[in-house]
């Protein structure tokens, strides 16, 4: 279906919030993705996954890219057919993600260079909880975490 013809089912719709990047608002940010997904029809367990990974992701923003609350994370849910994807960004310091290529080929588990860059075991439950994930990251403009869940089959 059309999403221009005010149907309630669409093929695409996006659900977009801002919240300040300090750990109080990370909340609000579980509770608009408990929403979008229990929508969609994800599972408790799936609704779950998806809280997690996006807290972890917030968490992040707030812990390295405003370690003093001083900016906003940017959470857009792109609702399709067959999955979920959202889409986590900040304006904040950013980092180099090569760092953390080189580290592994270097033999250093992904877990041992994310954690030591600082980003801890976030990076590592998000890949293992979501169907895909990419974080894209430029020192001195921000990163972004996007991540994908796949919707549930229909019976």
């Amino acid at each position: 279906m059309d999403s221009t013809k005010g149907s309630t089912t669409t093929k695409t719709a996006e659900v977009k919030i801002t919240i300040p990047a300090l750990s109080d608002y990370v909340a609000v940010a579980r509770l608009a993705i408990s929403g979008v997904a229990a929508r969609m029809n994800f599972s408790i367990d799936e609704i779950d996954d998806l809280k997690v990974s996006v807290s972890e992701a917030c968490n992040n923003v707030v812990q390295h890219a405003f370690p003093n609350g001083e900016g906003v994370i940017c959470i857009s849910c792109k609702i399709h057919l067959d999955h979920l994807e959202i889409i986590i960004s900040d304006e904040g310091k950013g980092f180099d993600t090569t760092d953390i290529k080189s580290k592994k080929s270097d033999g250093v588990s992904e877990e041992e260079s994310t954690t030591h860059f600082g980003l801890g075991l976030g990076l590592t439950f998000i890949k293992s909880l979501m169907d895909s994930s990419e974080v894209i990251s430029i020192p001195g403009s921000g990163t972004t975490v996007r991540m994908t869940k796949n919707a549930p089959k229909l019976s």
